[in-house]
């Protein structure tokens, strides 16, 4: 999976790009298709830096399209049968994205992140120190840093544009986005979704902490999992034989790269600064050891 260069930016001239995201570039393919493209984009803090980490983009190709794969018997995923062949006749512009772009359905996505917990960890782990809830979940007394909760839990946030930051909202508020049967849905999917992914994980030495899905539907109110599934992106992955209680546990996701942040005199505003060669290299072994884990036979 290791590439010699890392991607930034993706050019497509037989395609209209439609927008760049934190890490993905969208293409419109036809009335019914995108080319999703995931570069090697570092967002973090939600500000998208200069530097690009090596192989990230198809470690989140590949795992993604694990976990759809396997998590489709819970719910259709928005992957189209579009081969990049199909829509990319030069074939330098193939190469270029060739193992992390995936063509998928236009679905109408929903306007919440819909994020499972199962682990006391990160801001749910400030929240529950300062009031014994996280996002007004009340859990039990005496939890320690990085615990695991006695059920996985459910705590949705909004979704940002570019450079702004989500902000956690409560079950009520996806009730009033989304309305009462398909805020419960998304809820209860997610869970199982988790749930399911987290056991696997787990029999391969990774502990999946928490977790972000988003979701969209077709023009016939069919609810999909979209946009990425269970990377080290959008997941808190642990190493299982290093996973002890009080601690925050290393970790094979952006983490790594979070914590050497917090080490810096930055305001987690743009313009973000560059990071060290050696620590892009070390992130993209991370990714990478990850992917290798979860795709073991």
């Amino acid at each position: 999976m290791n590439t010699p260069t890392a991607l930034f930016e993706s050019s497509l001239s037989q395609l209209n790009l439609r927008t760049r995201g934190k890490v993905r570039d969208i293409y419109d393919v036809d009335a019914e298709h995108l080319l999703i493209v995931t570069t090697d984009r570092l967002s973090a803090f939600d500000v998208v830096f200069p530097d690009a980490i090596p192989a990230k983009g198809e470690v989140l190709t590949t795992v993604s399209n694990f976990w759809f794969d396997k998590l489709q018997p819970i719910i259709p995923n928005h992957l189209a049968s579009l081969r990049l062949e199909d829509i990319i006749s030069d074939e330098q512009e193939r190469l270029q994205v060739a193992s992390r772009a995936i063509v998928v359905k236009k679905l109408t996505p929903l306007p919440v992140e819909a994020i499972v917990r199962g682990y006391l960890i990160g801001s749910g782990w400030k929240d529950y120190q300062k009031t014994g809830e996280v996002c007004g979940i009340q859990l039990p007394a005496d939890l320690q840093q990085a615990q695991q909760l006695p059920t996985a839990i459910y705590t949705p946030s909004s979704k940002a544009a570019v450079g702004d930051h989500d902000e956690n909202i409560s079950f009520e508020a996806t009730v009033e986005l989304l309305g009462a049967e398909m805020a419960g849905r998304v809820r209860d999917i997610s869970l199982q979704l988790y749930n399911t992914a987290a056991e696997y994980a787990k029999q391969r030495g990774i502990i999946i902490a928490d977790t972000k899905f988003e979701f969209g539907l077709d023009d016939a109110g069919k609810l999909y999992l979209i946009d990425e599934a269970l990377t080290p992106d959008s997941s808190r992955f642990w190493p299982a034989e290093q996973y002890q209680v009080g601690i925050s546990p290393p970790s094979f996701d952006k983490q790594y790269i979070r914590d050497y942040l917090e080490t810096l005199d930055w305001d987690k505003t743009p313009p973000a600064p560059s990071l060290p060669a050696e620590v892009l290299a070390i992130s993209s072994q991370k990714y990478q050891e990850a992917a290798a884990k979860l795709l073991a036979d």
